[in-house]
């Protein structure tokens, strides 16, 4: 029996072959890790060779990179929507012209989180593997890490305490509920970043009950 005729190629213009190539990189790396990623099977995913691959992104450090920064570029985008902030909302934030408080702010990242588990994952193992130095990116997520307790810390409420140890107290818990959510898919990723963020004291006030009156009029 005769091999089956090679598959045709489809010839797709520059940013969409680009844009596919992402795709399918962000999601083989959320399966298996930086070092478990072959170039050949998201070449085999896209349906493109080697060095079509190799011409967009010129190696496997700079495909990696290019995931994360586009995937950050969306999330940035679409809290700059969820928030109602027009403009580059990290720019604003860097400024301290956001228009928005800590709680708010992570409840909308939260709330997006949610709804993509495996781009959670994707950064939940990256980040795990780039703690060794030589990660290509190592770097990335310590830029990361330092931009974000920046944030954090610049948008903490007065009545939470220390801004720097505020953020790093809201990271801590942001990370480790996300960590569990994902070993476990019956967590309520909302329900309980609500929960343990209410329970920091200053950080999500909550409307003082009015007490009713003695009976004495005191």
């Amino acid at each position: 029996m005769p091999p089956p005729p090679p598959r045709s190629r489809v010839r797709l213009p520059a940013a969409e072959r680009r844009q596919q190539v992402l795709t399918a990189a962000t999601a083989l790396i959320s399966e298996r890790g930086y070092w478990g990623l072959s170039l050949q099977d998201v070449a085999d995913a896209c349906g493109i060779t080697m060095p079509g691959l190799l011409h967009h992104f010129g190696s496997k450090d700079n495909l990696l990179i290019a995931v994360l920064e586009h995937r950050d570029r969306l999330d940035v985008d679409a809290l700059a929507d969820r928030l109602g902030l027009g403009g580059d909302l990290f720019e604003l934030l860097e400024r301290g012209e956001p228009g928005v408080g800590l709680v708010p702010f992570v409840d909308a990242i939260v709330d997006r989180n949610a709804t993509q588990r495996e781009i959670v994952r994707l950064y939940s193992v990256l980040q795990a593997e780039s703690l060794v130095p030589d990660h290509p990116a190592h770097a990335f997520f310590t830029a990361r890490q330092e931009t974000v307790l920046r944030i954090f810390a610049r948008l903490a409420p007065a009545a939470a305490g220390e801004p720097g140890d505020v953020a790093r107290h809201v990271l801590a818990l942001l990370d480790g509920l996300q960590l569990q959510w994902l070993r476990d898919p019956g967590v309520d990723l909302v329900g309980a970043w609500r929960t343990a963020s209410g329970a920091v004291a200053g950080l999500r006030p909550t409307a003082r009950t009015r007490r009713p009156p003695r009976p004495d009029g005191g």
